[in-house]
């Protein structure tokens, strides 16, 4: 198998400068994502640190142990730059690794991963927020305030106090497979019937561009991010 990618991010309306950070290669494959909590030097200097700490972490045979001890690192970086005068330091950390016999989703926050496989579009990750925990439970109804205002709160994120372990997932990939991680900027915006369609139907690079310009059409109220890998 080989694997074709396309990656892309866009500003939207919201804030005055991105907070989300990127990589993508494919040989071998490593696709990362991290999105900056608020808008301070803090929120920017979170992103960027834990995208650098995976992508020099993340080197020769991956394993779990190896992605848990990645992310502890960057935990640690994290938090040291939140002792300085930064503001708030912190970001969500979504990764997509492997190669040809399996592929690694590594998930720290509200970032997410779906595959789409024979026509369903299925979200492999969890959100580490109250929202989450609430549309699951029932605690309130999806389209509340109440759920809302949970969606900002992260239940597990890189520079969190505790430093929380990432949920490590073992993915097995199906020539045809196609994957998108994407920060809340897109997830929030586009509908699920919208991602469906565009994975379907566009190769990566047009993906990404149709993607981020329904964010914008939705509102374009967050950064937005998204990276595309098609199974070949």
């Amino acid at each position: 198998m080989r694997f074709e990618a396309a990656a892309g991010s866009d500003v939207g309306r919201r804030y005055a400068a991105n907070f989300d950070v990127l990589h993508v290669s494919t040989e071998p494959l490593l696709a990362v994502v991290a999105d900056g909590m608020g808008d301070s030097r803090g929120s920017a200097l979170a992103g960027r640190a834990t995208v650098d700490t995976v992508v020099e972490g993340i080197t020769g045979e991956v394993t779990p142990d190896l992605l848990r001890a990645v992310v502890a690192r960057a935990q640690d970086t994290v938090i040291e730059i939140g002792r300085g005068d930064v503001g708030l330091a912190g970001c969500t950390l979504t990764a997509l690794t492997g190669g040809p016999d399996g592929l690694w989703i590594v998930q720290v926050g509200d970032s997410r991963v779906y595959r789409l496989r024979g026509g369903l579009l299925e979200l492999l990750t969890v959100d580490h927020t109250m929202a989450w925990l609430g549309a699951v439970h029932g605690w309130y109804p999806f389209d509340s305030r109440e759920a809302r205002n949970a969606r900002y709160h992260l239940t597990r994120y890189i520079g969190h106090p505790d430093r929380p372990a990432p949920d490590v997932l073992s993915v097995a990939p199906a020539a045809g497979d196609v994957y998108l991680l994407c920060t809340d900027g897109v997830a929030e915006q586009v509908p699920y019937a919208r991602i469906a369609e565009v994975l379907g139907t566009r190769a990566p690079e047009p993906a990404v561009r149709e993607l981020l310009a329904a964010a914008d059409a939705a509102g374009g109220d967050d950064n937005a991010t998204a990276v595309v890998v098609a199974v070949r």
